[in-house]
């Protein structure tokens, strides 16, 4: 750490965030390695130690001899102020070098109000934000992560994408670039190479044209790229990389825990989630590696909770024999499990208060929906009664609170839709009265509302979102509902996620809008503080471009979509099939009653693990 970053971190409010040095940082000597690769995550520490997907690359490209990977966040804005004021260039934790010196910058893209993010973090750098503004091969620039499957509003600016799971192609790409640097290989003719590797989207080598009525009239590969870039994924989930420490931060962070990851995919096929469609096919690991892994995270870690993860963890065919083991090993040494994502269709209360020995935490559910109509609409495949038992069961055994989640604005969503989610909490505050095993301690409450984002790769992308003006209206209408004694609720700004479904549906046209937002000040978009929404409104007015086209418009059925060149696996026309579905209310069985074949099994040689 230079005395330059030592003055910095005497004015900030969190110095921690900037130091380096955790334990299990990985340091190497520069001067034994050819590669030197910056993982950036364009938003707080606290966030980015928390990143799974994060740890597991950095395990592995550590685990590669000549390759060393460091770490660069999006720093706070006393932090980024102290550093732009002395003139210290955006650097990495582990040598404190910045990161404008190394061979290629990858950044994670999790979440659509990250994107200034990006832009503020390569101006910090000193680098030039747009791919075309940089002529050399050094430094790279590139993203992954779960907004790759419309990554189009922020194309310009990077080099490649890697669509899809990175444990195979991050080591086919690096070896790739070790190769162009050896031989010499200009910028243009790396990038010509790197679209021939499966999984890798290079944005330069497509173009876009747009018709008279501002939709995409056709996307052109150039240059020998593919015509659809598939996304990547680990065939054999069981024997894919996971590293066996994880860095322990020096600050508390989210996600203070070791994980493991169960499974990836979902077999539920909710029609508003994203990561239900993008993460097919389903691939398990077995009970025996998931206890090595967490066995191994706690002795390297030194960590007192494990997180059994997945998409939907009570789906997981052998998770009571994997609790039970767990438990017996971690319980003498006051270690705890916690198991996210738990379904209330599926809650065994037995299993909860087994894992729950050494640590008890709350209890979350997500309806999503206030009737039974809409929920057939969404395909959640839950019933309230199933919510009811879940809740008179915890209830029963001592429990006396519980978190709800829903969304707002959802397809076809009508008052009495909304209206059902007062229902539902007042007939759970009613199964407490009648069966609550602590009924002097009250009951508690907890109501989480989201406003419903299209997103690309599932069925409804094709729909508008609400306007803001409809929004206002049933946000006033869900707050009078809800002024009920022991109840707490939080609604999200509509706002914020009309931005999202902006950027989550757009196109590169909006890259203009996204640097005059940044010129604006827009960074750290995610945090309500920094958050400026009439930035934005100025930005979208001065490119001269309408926001609403993007957000609230429907799309139709044959329409070019900005990420019509990118492919999960999952069909568009299955997709399509699902739409119909919900616009006749009729829900879908899960995976596990039969494949629907949505075409991801393509993608694993027709395995998946329902």
């Amino acid at each position: 750490m230079n005395d330059t970053i030592r003055a910095c971190l005497d004015h900030v409010r969190k110095p921690a965030r900037y130091t380096g040095g955790e334990y299990n940082a990985v340091c190497k000597d520069k001067a034994e390695v050819d590669l030197r690769f910056a993982f950036c995550f364009p938003d707080l520490y606290e966030i980015g130690m928390s990143h799974l997907g994060s740890k597991i690359l950095y395990g592995l490209m550590n685990g590669m001899e000549g390759v060393w990977c460091e770490r660069a966040y999006a720093p706070y804005v006393d932090m980024e102020e102290e550093m732009r004021r002395r003139g210290q260039p955006l650097y990495a934790l582990e040598s404190g070098d910045p990161i404008s010196e190394f061979d290629i910058l990858g950044f994670t893209l999790q979440y659509e109000m990250n994107y200034t993010g990006v832009l503020n973090m390569l101006d910090l750098a000193g680098i030039p934000k747009r791919s075309a503004d940089r002529r050399e091969l050094r430094p790279l620039v590139m993203a992954g992560g779960p907004c790759v499957y419309n990554a189009e509003p922020m194309a310009d600016f990077f080099d490649l994408i890697v669509v899809g799971e990175g444990e195979e192609v991050m080591p086919e790409l690096l070896q790739l670039y070790r190769r162009a640097k050896r031989e010499g290989m200009d910028k243009p003719a790396f990038l010509r190479a790197a679209a021939q590797l499966g999984g890798v989207y290079v944005p330069s080598l497509y173009e876009i044209t747009y018709g008279e009525t501002g939709a995409i009239e056709a996307i052109r590969p150039l240059e020998g790229a593919p015509a659809v870039v598939n996304k990547r994924v680990v065939r054999d989930f069981d024997k894919a990389y996971y590293p066996d420490y994880f860095l322990v931060p020096n600050t508390e962070i989210v996600f203070d825990r070791a994980m493991v990851e169960l499974f990836r995919g979902c077999r539920r096929g909710c029609r508003f989630c994203q990561a239900g469609y993008t993460y097919r096919p389903i691939r398990a690991k077995q009970p025996e590696t998931l206890e090595k892994q967490a066995k191994a995270l706690i002795a390297a870690t030194g960590w007192d909770e494990v997180s059994l993860t997945s998409l939907s963890s009570s789906d997981y065919p052998h998770l009571e024999t994997l609790c039970e083991s767990l438990v017996d090993y971690f319980e003498p040494m006051h270690v705890s499990l916690a198991l996210p994502s738990l379904r209330a269709d599926s809650f065994n209360l037995e299993l909860v208060q087994n894992i729950q020995k050494v640590r008890k935490s709350g209890l979350t559910f997500a309806p999503e929906a206030g009737t039974q109509r809409l929920r057939d609409v969404i395909n959640k495949n839950l019933r309230e009664e199933d919510l009811l038992e879940a809740c008179k069961v915890a209830f029963q055994a001592g429990y006396n609170g519980v978190k709800l989640y829903f969304m707002m604005g959802l397809p076809t969503e009508t008052d009495e839709d909304l209206l059902g989610i007062s229902q539902i909490v007042r007939h759970v505050i009613a199964t407490f009265r009648e069966h609550g095993k602590n009924k002097a301690r009250g009951v508690r409450i907890n109501v989480g509302i989201s406003i419903f984002v299209p997103k690309a790769q599932t069925p409804f992308q094709w729909l508008g979102q609400i306007t803001g003006e409809e929004a206002r209206r049933k946000k006033q209408l869900l707050m009078d509902s809800l002024k009920i004694k022991n109840v707490t609720y939080s609604i999200h700004d509509y706002r914020t996620s009309f931005l999202e479904a902006v950027l989550a549906r757009g196109d590169r046209r909006l890259s203009a809008v996204l640097e005059k937002a940044w010129e604006k000040g827009s960074r750290l978009d995610g945090w309500d503080e920094l958050f400026s929404f009439d930035a934005w409104m100025q930005a979208f007015e001065e490119c001269g471009i309408d926001p609403a086209f993007y957000a609230n418009r429907s799309l139709e059925k044959d329409e070019i979509l900005p990420w019509d060149h990118i492919s999960s696996g999952v069909r568009k026309e299955y997709l399509y099939g699902e739409l119909e579905q919900a616009r006749q209310g009729i829900a879908t069985p899960d995976c596990k009653a039969g494949c629907r074949n949505c075409g991801a099994l393509c993608l694993t040689g027709g395995k998946c693990d329902v």
